[in-house]
């Protein structure tokens, strides 16, 4: 969920380390058939305040010089060399196309549309614990998700 709305590995297994350390700092008197929906609404906040602070930091960098190139002019690392074991070119591209596809369509949809989906698809919630995450009625959650399904369905009818 977090690499989806991230974009970024190392960001995202930060995101979900804080998130897991604030669940046990502030959370761990509660029931633990509590903790996953709070863990994961802790998770989503966390990934908005990420953004947010991207956003901003976007808008102080413009203001910088950007990097100038090494002048020493460095040998380059010897294993970039080495032949991969990645399947082959247009196979690559297929999936890349297809899950940047996937990604620009899930960030496309409505927040609470998206948190429902991937609460439900991707974190494996059912409707019960996807309410009690996002913080709404059972009855709002089915209608968020049943919404995006029917968009993504609409947008990716082609490529899934």
């Amino acid at each position: 969920m977090a690499q989806v709305a991230l974009r970024d590995p190392d960001d995202a297994m930060d995101v979900v380390q804080d998130a897991m350390l604030k669940l046990t700092r502030n959370y761990a008197s509660k029931p633990s058939a509590e903790w996953r929906p709070l863990f994961y609404r802790i998770l989503e906040n966390g990934i908005r305040d990420l953004q947010r602070r991207r956003t901003v930091r976007k808008k102080l960098m413009a203001w910088l010089p950007s990097a100038k190139e090494d002048p020493d002019n460095e040998a380059q690392d010897p294993l970039e060399n080495v032949a991969s074991s990645l399947p082959d070119a247009p196979e690559l591209l297929m999936r890349d196309q297809a899950m940047e596809k996937l990604e620009a369509s899930l960030r496309a949809l409505p927040g609470r549309q998206r948190e429902a989906f991937m609460l439900r698809n991707f974190e494996g919630l059912d409707v019960a614990d996807t309410a009690k995450a996002m913080g709404c009625s059972e009855g709002s959650v089915k209608t968020h998700y049943s919404r995006a399904v029917h968009a993504l369905r609409e947008q990716l009818g082609e490529v899934w």
